[in-house]
């Protein structure tokens, strides 16, 4: 948790991605604080989620990329959005 990264770990969980796909899960059995909204989870390698592979599999927009060097953070990506996804439609 990224956000709270000296807080002792409290649960072994499962993270899973937002698609739905019985294959879409990011790690196995990670013991992590207790995760509130909000949180931060920064997962260095994540196949499919990185923008090279990234889809709009599910009409699901690709989220925003930050860059963070020396403590400070930078948007370098927007989110897209619904709107994003529908421009390329004629009809």
């Amino acid at each position: 948790v990224a956000n709270r990264m000296s807080d002792p770990p409290q649960e072994v969980v499962t993270l899973a991605g937002k698609y739905c796909e019985s294959g879409d899960v990011l790690i196995h059995d990670i013991e992590l604080p207790v995760l509130e909204t909000g949180d931060i989870i920064a997962i260095p390698a994540s196949g499919a989620y990185v923008p090279s592979m990234a889809s709009n599999y599910n009409l699901n927009p690709r989220p925003a990329i930050v860059m963070v060097s020396d403590g400070s953070a930078r948007l370098i990506r927007r989110r897209e959005s619904y709107a994003d996804l529908m421009a390329m439609d004629v009809m």
